[in-house]
């Protein structure tokens, strides 16, 4: 399983060389689109680029779930502590 950070990464380039491939279609392009998307696969075990896609949203909601923090005396129970705020 590929780190979080290295996975996000992965499909924000992704998402960016999709939409510049569409807008510029050069060849240039589609050779790094291609190798995002290898290396997606790759990362996530898959063979077709949606299949890598669920697989890293669900790789990445885990993790993100696993950062967290969780009351004492509660663990496992999904009850963030009320004291703890999370900010963007």
């Amino acid at each position: 399983m590929a780190h979080p950070a290295i996975l996000r990464n992965l499909v924000e380039q992704y998402e960016a060389l999709q939409i510049r491939h569409a807008d510029e279609g050069s060849i240039e392009t589609l050779r790094r689109l291609e190798d995002v998307t290898y290396t997606l696969c790759v990362s996530t075990g898959t063979q077709t680029v949606e299949a890598a896609l669920a697989v890293a949203e669900q790789q990445l909601t885990n993790a993100l779930a696993e950062t967290v923090p969780v009351a004492p005396g509660r663990a496992g129970t999904g009850v963030v502590d009320d004291e703890v705020r999370l900010t963007a």
